[in-house]
């Protein structure tokens, strides 16, 4: 059964950092995009940082410059450095894998249970 396990959410202050981590299980690692989504309460799910099979990244613009994604294949592992903090990045952050066959269609797309991010004073 494929897994997707987050870790490193908590509670932090305004303008501090934490490091979210995505390890995965039973997937081929290095043939998935892996996204980091987030949802905020009574808000919809958002996309905040997408890096593909071939390094490609794209962030949301709210976290440009503050957010850094990054992958280690030999760990099956994807990370979320978030750093300088707002409370309005207070959500409960999803680890999303998919797959993509020669065409650009979705095969396969897997997701983790959360781990919550709390930003407050």
């Amino acid at each position: 059964q494929v897994q997707l396990v987050e870790s490193g959410g908590g509670l932090v202050q305004p303008g501090g950092s934490l490091r979210l981590s995505c390890a995965t299980s039973r997937i081929i690692f290095s043939d998935s995009n892996m996204v980091w989504y987030r949802q905020a309460p009574g808000k919809q799910r958002e996309l905040v940082a997408r890096i593909t099979t071939g390094r490609i990244i794209n962030y949301a613009d709210s976290v440009k410059g503050r957010f850094t994604i990054s992958r280690d294949n030999a760990k099956n592992t994807v990370y979320l450095q978030m750093n300088s903090l707002k409370p309005e990045d207070t959500a409960v952050y999803y680890c999303n894998a998919y797959n993509l066959d020669y065409r650009g269609h979705v095969t396969g797309s897997y997701w983790g249970q959360g781990t919550r991010v709390t930003v407050s004073s």
